[in-house]
C-alpha cells in the first residue's frame, strides 16, 4: 500500500488544495493529531436562555478556530445539526504532544467563556476522501 505523508492528508482534508510532492515537503513528523468534543453547558440547552455574551463567545470561538484552520493547526471543525441539548462539536487538530493539545483545547474561547465543555482524545487519521476539482 502506498503510504502518503500524514501532513499531505491533513492539508488535503483542510481543503488547502496542496497536491503531490509540494505537500509532502511541508509536513512535520513531530506533530500528533487530536480531537476534542464540545458540548453546550446545560443552561444553554434552551434558546431563550442565551445571552448576548454567550452569542458573542461562540462568535469568538468560531473566529479562533477559523484562524487556527488558516494557520494549518486545525484540520476540520464542525457540529452536528441537532437540538441544542444533543448537539456536539468536533475539532480535529495537530499539536506537538498531549500537553500542547490540552492547552489548545482549554484556550478555545467557548470553553474559556464557560458556554461549552470540552473533552480531549488522541486521534488517528485513517482515511480521507480526495478533494475533487480543487
Amino acid at each position: 500500500m502506498h503510504r502518503m505523508n500524514r501532513r499531505h492528508l491533513l492539508l488535503t482534508a483542510a481543503g488547502l488544495g496542496l497536491q503531490g510532492p509540494a505537500a509532502a515537503q511541508t509536513g512535520s513528523p513531530k506533530m500528533k493529531t487530536f480531537l476534542y468534543m464540545l458540548r453546550l453547558v446545560p443552561r444553554l440547552h434552551a434558546e431563550a436562555a442565551w445571552t448576548e455574551a454567550d452569542r458573542r463567545a461562540v462568535g469568538v470561538h468560531f473566529q479562533h478556530l477559523k484562524a487556527a484552520t488558516d494557520a494549518g493547526t486545525v484540520v476540520l471543525a464542525g457540529r452536528t445539526d441537532e437540538a441544542l441539548a444533543t448537539t456536539f462539536g468536533l475539532v480535529v487538530f495537530e499539536a506537538a504532544d498531549a500537553a500542547a493539545a490540552e492547552e489548545f483545547m482549554k484556550a478555545d474561547p467557548a470553553v474559556v467563556a464557560g458556554v461549552m465543555t470540552a473533552e480531549l482524545h488522541p486521534f488517528s487519521l485513517a482515511l480521507l476522501r480526495q478533494q475533487q476539482g480543487r
